[in-house]
């Protein structure tokens, strides 16, 4: 069966002062099957976030190949690429900033589906446009009556629900979620993560799920990618990477994790 996502020998290089030559990403060659989670985990600056630019054909790749169900993305018509985007939606860490504070919940939601649907422009489609947005919003577990608030009136978690709101508005196939709880409490992480995992079975979604918590990534995905200066170091099933890591990277991102253990032996030398 042809992996839902396959990425070749991608390279990503920036040219810097005086032409010197960074290498983001170092002929990543990955696959990402139809339903489950992969998880991209690394330091920061490890390329994580412009390999999964690549992966959106939100930048083109210096040299190699990205293939989503089957068809190579270089070469595409301004038309067939829409259609490709339709089908790899993003999930943003602060969804604040992505949000227009001028508009309404109900345009903010209804972007992409006035974007790639045209059965939902123009006035005609306005109220059929409103009530597929109250859908989308209740899907996410808020009320359909938010639609005329504007984003400085939600809590970060609830922003953060609207974005997944907007993600699955045109149907998505993937959905790339880039440290899409670590700016939220631990609670309404918590409640955050059991939507994805909900909204994944209901609709077969397909999660690239990008994350420097390795103990989220426990949780959440079936298999992890490690990336080290541009390259993957180790991939695998997380019980296999996480729990018995092969490469010396992997085993130091371990080792920097906190055990709450030694939160309590801490607090227990300081008397709090």
């Amino acid at each position: 069966m042809t992996p839902l996502l396959e990425l070749d020998g991608l390279t990503k290089e920036f040219r810097g002062p005086g032409g010197a030559r960074t290498t983001a990403v170092d002929e990543v060659t990955l696959t990402v099957e139809d339903g489950e989670t992969l998880a991209l985990v690394g330091e920061s600056g490890s390329g994580k976030t412009t390999l999964t630019r690549l992966l959106l054909k939100l930048l083109e790749p210096t040299a190699g190949t990205v293939r989503f169900e089957g068809r190579d993305l270089a070469g595409l018509s301004a038309a067939e690429l829409r259609g490709i985007r339709a089908g790899m939606q993003v999930v943003l860490q602060d969804p604040y900033s992505s949000m227009n504070p001028r508009m309404r919940i109900t345009d903010i939601v209804a972007e992409p589906l006035v974007t790639h649907d045209a059965g939902y422009r123009g006035r005609a489609a306005r109220p059929r446009l409103r009530e597929r947005v109250g859908e989308l919003l209740t899907s996410v577990g808020l009320a359909a009556g938010v639609q005329d608030r504007y984003p400085h009136e939600f809590s970060g978690g609830q922003r953060q629900r609207i974005s997944i709101a907007r993600a699955l508005a045109p149907a998505p196939r993937v959905v790339v979620l880039d440290e899409p709880t670590s700016a939220l409490d631990v609670s309404v992480q918590a409640q955050v993560l059991d939507l994805l995992a909900e909204l994944q079975q209901r609709h077969g979604l397909t999660y690239v799920f990008v994350s420097h918590n390795l103990a989220v990534v426990r949780q959440v995905a079936d298999r992890v990618a490690v990336m080290r200066r541009g390259a993957i170091v180790e991939c695998g099933a997380t019980a296999d990477v996480l729990g018995a890591p092969e490469h010396p990277y992997t085993r130091e991102l371990l080792a920097a994790v906190p055990r709450p253990d030694a939160y309590r032996a801490r607090a227990g030398a300081t008397g709090a």
